[in-house]
């Protein structure tokens, strides 16, 4: 199949399909035309890096992930490496987390509300 189509298949853009391919993580193969061919093997590669994509990872994290994908679910080979990254993914998003928490304190002081109360913002269109 052709790019347009792996990009319909899986969700992933065309620029996004490209990107990964000039990073070497998708490697389709070529016909005599010099058009990309995408085969049943780039389409599940091509999921799977939509699927770890998905759960905020960055290529960086996902060129270490990847080989250790075993299906189209979350699932993974747990050896020290793909260990490690996780841990240190958790440890990002744990760090954004407490930064959006502390925002949210603040912004919700500006209303002179408890901060623990959810505060509903509403648009004003």
């Amino acid at each position: 199949m052709q790019i347009g189509e792996l990009s319909r298949h899986t969700g992933i853009s065309v620029r996004m399909l490209r990107y990964y391919e000039e990073e070497g993580v998708l490697r389709p193969g070529r016909r005599e035309s010099g058009y990309r061919d995408y085969g049943p093997a780039e389409q599940q590669l091509a999921k799977r890096i939509r699927m770890l994509s998905d759960a905020g990872l960055k290529l960086d994290a996902i060129r270490i992930l990847l080989p250790c994908v075993l299906s189209d679910l979350p699932e993974l080979e747990l050896c020290d490496e793909v260990r490690a990254t996780l841990t240190r993914e958790i440890g990002g998003l744990d760090e954004r987390i407490a930064c959006l928490q502390s925002s949210r304190e603040v912004l919700a002081g500006y209303l002179g509300k408890d901060t623990k109360q959810k505060v509903r913002l509403r648009s004003t269109s």
